[in-house]
């Protein structure tokens, strides 16, 4: 099976590596590009929907959206409550722009802009995390019962979500099961955790999906946002659909 023989090849390639070269970076990038296709990188193109619960002390609060992807390009459209319903995030490359019935034209924002609850406008997207940041293997932990690899991410520019992530990926599954989010200055802005009980079956393979993010907050227990994602399937997606002057249509 392709995943068996991946997972053996970098098993092996670590076991030649590990130590501090440019082999290293390259194995830490071959990870990554692993992980980004569980969250809809790498795709000809990919859908699916997110049911997002905002939960703080004393309030909850639900979204829902419908995403569709390809390669570095997004759009998200809320779906529901009725006071978002229609609304839509368009993601080109580095520029991301916001649309709201009535607007005239799309507003340009930024992917670090806060969505809802503890998630940016950045989580809601297929990531690239191959592309946007630049990643060094730091160690080797066991995390939630998984020996991981832990990836030190620097991002490669400042359109980006997030200026530096560590990211514990599981050795045997290849899949990101946890990431810390910082700032520039080294200020944790948040944690994530990643399950994936969804799975791809596309061109003969089969690998495990996303099926849920819950992000909590390192300073408030009680601040918590739960992204579950459902109804993905792999498609290619029409350019159009990423055209910035044809939101409004």
């Amino acid at each position: 099976m392709y995943r068996i023989t991946l997972c053996a090849a970098l098993a092996i390639l670590a076991q030649a590596v590990f130590g501090g070269s440019a082999e290293e970076a390259s194995f830490a990038t071959d990870i990554l590009k692993k992980t980004d296709i569980e969250r809809g990188g790498g795709l000809p193109g990919i859908a699916w929907d997110i049911h997002a619960l905002v939960k703080t002390r004393d309030s909850e609060l639900v979204r829902d959206l419908s995403v569709k992807a390809c390669k570095q390009d997004s759009l998200a459209e809320f779906t529901a409550p009725p006071s978002v319903k229609g609304q839509k995030l368009l993601l080109v490359g580095r520029n991301m722009w916001f649309v709201q019935p009535g607007l005239q034209k799309p507003v340009p924002i930024s992917p670090r802009q806060r969505l809802t609850g503890l998630a940016s406008n950045g989580d809601i997207a297929a990531t690239d995390y191959a592309g946007d940041y630049i990643s060094t293997l730091a160690k080797e932990d066991t995390i939630q019962g998984e020996q991981c690899y832990i990836l030190d991410l620097h991002a490669s520019n400042r359109s980006v979500a997030y200026d530096h992530i560590v990211y514990w990926v599981s050795k045997t599954r290849l899949v990101g099961i946890r990431a810390d989010f910082y700032t520039l200055s080294g200020k944790q802005l948040k944690s994530a955790s990643f399950e994936y009980h969804n799975r791809i079956d596309y061109q003969g393979h089969d690998w495990p999906f996303i099926s849920r993010m819950t992000i909590t907050d390192p300073l408030d227990p009680t601040n918590v946002t739960v992204m579950d994602y459902s109804h993905f399937r792999v498609a290619r997606i029409p350019a159009n659909d990423f055209n910035v002057n044809l939101l409004n249509n």
